[in-house]
């Protein structure tokens, strides 16, 4: 009973190692572009670059989308937001 306590415990209250952004697609890019071989630090840490971008994009389309008066983030200012970048 008390390892399924624990793991329940650690299921819902650990931070995740996870990425928000898988490194294979990452991988799967930079081959896309002529790399032969990735490993795998090099995917995760182009991972990390577009985690970067993708909030600095996400907290402009919010904002703007704010200014306009609407709760719903549209392509417009995922657009608008991009050209900010």
């Amino acid at each position: 009973m008390h390892t399924y306590k624990y793991w329940l415990l650690n299921i819902l209250f650990m931070p995740r190692k996870r990425s928000i952004i898988a490194a294979a697609p990452m991988a799967e890019i930079l081959k896309n572009v002529g790399a032969e071989r990735v490993s795998e630090p090099a995917a995760q840490a182009l991972a990390a670059v577009m985690k970067d971008i993708a909030f600095d994009i996400a907290k402009d389309a919010v904002k703007f989308a704010n200014h306009a008066g609407r709760k719903t983030i549209k392509r417009e200012d995922i657009e608008l937001a991009r050209k900010n970048v």
